[in-house]
């Protein structure tokens, strides 16, 4: 691989994190803050909240350079993956981990702004998201997997804000990993074919013809897990409303997958960040309005 201008570079560095598309980050993003929320009763403060939102972001862009890294040789064979940076021959392995690395030590350093209850966690909330890539070798449902990895933001709010994981973080957390099996399951709809043919396991597959009832299901444990524990938390009317909100976007995502067309399946995925922020919203009106 001959020199790359740095400007080249940095476009690859780039699409090698998927800065051009946020759905990704934002869908880790308002369930942590929801969770810092709730474990501040309010506002947490500018400084958690600018912690968090920035460690979102470095973290899950740490993890694409993990997860692309892991899935070369897969990637290859999928339509949709197969033009990304490491796959088509543009970066190198060892150049996108040491991308990856740099962008988990800045997430580390904002971590060090918290507690030390907070940085411990850290490590285990790398630790997980660092395995995840692997799973799709050897589990039946990866993707409830990787809902303890994009919930961990939730346990580690409450330990930021409150300096204490009560049960209601670790139920929050439970009824998110339903919302990540629920829309990661969407996107493996997408990729059905191609991983049939190069041997990956996902939901979609395991699922196989219930998969659109499996969707649903999961979008109702969700829905109801965090309506329970806003009703635990005392919230508003707000909340309800986000609730519902969210809700009426769930019916919208049946409307697209039950066909299993692929590119709507992969709208309805890309959409599922409103589904969040709709909860987070009726969070922080509840509050708001107290």
């Amino acid at each position: 691989m001959g020199a790359i201008a740095l400007p080249q570079r940095l476009r690859l560095w780039l699409d090698l994190i998927r800065w051009n598309r946020p759905a990704g980050w934002l869908l880790l993003l308002w369930p942590s803050l929801a969770a810092l929320w709730l474990a501040a009763g309010g506002f947490p403060g500018w400084r958690l909240v600018v912690v968090f939102t920035l460690g979102t972001i470095l973290m899950r862009s740490a993890g694409c350079t993990v997860n692309d890294v892991a899935d070369a040789d897969f990637d290859r064979h999928v339509q949709r993956t197969a033009q990304r940076p490491i796959t088509r021959g543009a970066l190198s392995k060892r150049e996108a981990l040491a991308v990856g690395a740099g962008l988990a030590l800045a997430a580390f350093a904002l971590v060090l702004l918290t507690n030390a209850l907070t940085i411990q966690m850290s490590f285990a909330a790398l630790l997980i998201a660092v395995a995840y890539p692997y799973t799709k070798r050897w589990l039946a449902l990866p993707q409830a997997y990787l809902g303890v990895a994009f919930s961990f933001g939730i346990p580690m709010a409450f330990a930021a804000a409150a300096n204490d994981v009560p049960l209601l973080a670790w139920w929050l957390l439970l009824g998110n990993l339903f919302w990540v099996l629920a829309y990661d399951t969407e996107y493996a709809m997408v990729d059905r074919a191609d991983d049939l043919r190069i041997g990956i396991r996902t939901s979609a597959i395991t699922f196989g013809r219930y998969d659109v009832a499996a969707v649903m299901a999961s979008y109702a444990l969700y829905l109801a897990m965090w309506l329970a524990a806003g009703v635990q938390a005392r919230l508003g009317w707000p909340f309800a409303a986000g609730v519902a909100a969210a809700a009426a976007m769930v019916g919208w995502h049946y409307a697209l997958i039950r066909e299993r067309d692929p590119a709507r399946c992969f709208t309805a995925f890309r959409a599922n960040h409103w589904v969040g922020f709709a909860l987070f919203a009726g969070v922080v009106g509840s509050y708001a309005l107290r």
